[in-house]
């Protein structure tokens, strides 16, 4: 019979194999779940390839021969009449090639296309005051010059970056309203010096851009209104800027930006700070403004339920 020394002996033996099945089998584990993660990740990818091959078809392709190619064929009087507005309202971009074109027709300027009868209408009433596309202060009207002076002015003394830095440090885009097309809002900013009478400015808000944040291409849709941009907080290199056409205006150089927000436009924050911004919208200077702010009353009625629309890469806070 085995003495006591060879079962210590055996049972030394089983411990070590005992301890290589389990190193054994942790090895083998690791190695499957490598091969389901791996697996797991090409599926994901695969799914995303394959929602980018079906969003490319779709808009590159079916949208094209079996919407826009029936209704041209149905409506050639009302086909015509958006071939010359779209022409004319595309033409006025600076830089115009295929690549802004394609955005134009049949990316995310195709809400422009459809409204450019209207907005060449606008421009028509908007003579003599001819759309220059990107503006300078001097260029606009005494009155209206004077109401962007007192809101900036009044932006300067809110302070509204203190007020917005907490709420804002946790979103990559943020925006809070004060007044949008037309009509004040609730919101938690205090800021008396802006919730006043306005005969020209529309819209008021504040959007902030954290660090290392950009938008795509876009376009505006209307142009009863100008786009007014003021930077609210100082940027300390040129990699905060905003891109209408061929302007570049740098925050750290120049505060102020004044331009027609149905051009092709992109703004970047490439810096390692929040960017801080008024957003202003105020009636395009013309000889009818009564037209221009019931178009805008229009547009604010039949918009606002749909207003996450326009601001569905944002964070829109309303109260804290």
């Amino acid at each position: 019979m085995p003495g006591q020394a060879d079962w210590n002996r055996f049972a030394a033996r089983a411990a070590r194999a005992g301890r290589t099945w389990g190193i054994a089998d942790a090895r083998s584990s690791s190695r499957k779940e490598a091969v389901v993660s791996t697996t797991l990740a090409e599926g994901i990818t695969g799914r995303k390839r394959l929602v980018r091959i079906c969003k490319f078809t779709l808009r590159r392709i079916v949208f094209p021969l079996f919407v826009l190619v029936p209704a041209a064929y149905l409506f050639p009087k009302t086909a015509l009449l958006y071939a010359i507005c779209g022409a004319y309202d595309v033409g006025r971009n600076t830089k115009l090639n295929s690549s802004t074109l394609r955005r134009y027709f049949i990316g995310n300027g195709f809400p422009t296309w459809v409204l450019s009868p209207l907005n060449s209408l606008l421009d028509l009433l908007s003579l003599p005051y001819v759309n220059k596309g990107v503006y300078r202060l001097e260029d606009l009207p005494p009155a209206y010059r004077e109401e962007v002076e007192q809101l900036i002015q009044g932006a300067r003394d809110s302070n509204l970056v203190a007020q917005l830095e907490e709420a804002a440090r946790q979103f990559s885009r943020t925006m809070a309203f004060l007044r949008w097309y037309g009509r004040d809002q609730q919101s938690f900013l205090n800021a008396p010096a802006l919730q006043r009478r306005w005969k020209y400015i529309q819209t008021i808000g504040v959007s902030v851009f954290n660090k290392k944040v950009s938008t795509s291409q876009h376009f505006g849709f209307l142009r009863a209104s100008l786009r007014i941009l003021y930077n609210l907080n100082d940027m300390h290199d040129n990699s905060a800027f905003i891109v209408v056409g061929d302007k570049t205006n740098y925050w750290r150089d120049n505060k102020l930006f004044i331009f027609d927000d149905t051009l092709l436009h992109q703004s970047f924050n490439e810096t390692a700070e929040p960017r801080y911004c008024l957003f202003v919208d105020m009636i395009r200077p013309t000889p009818f403004p009564v037209v221009m702010r019931a178009v805008v009353q229009v547009t604010r009625f039949l918009t606002q339920s749909f207003k996450f629309i326009y601001y569905k890469n944002w964070k829109v806070i309303e109260r804290q």
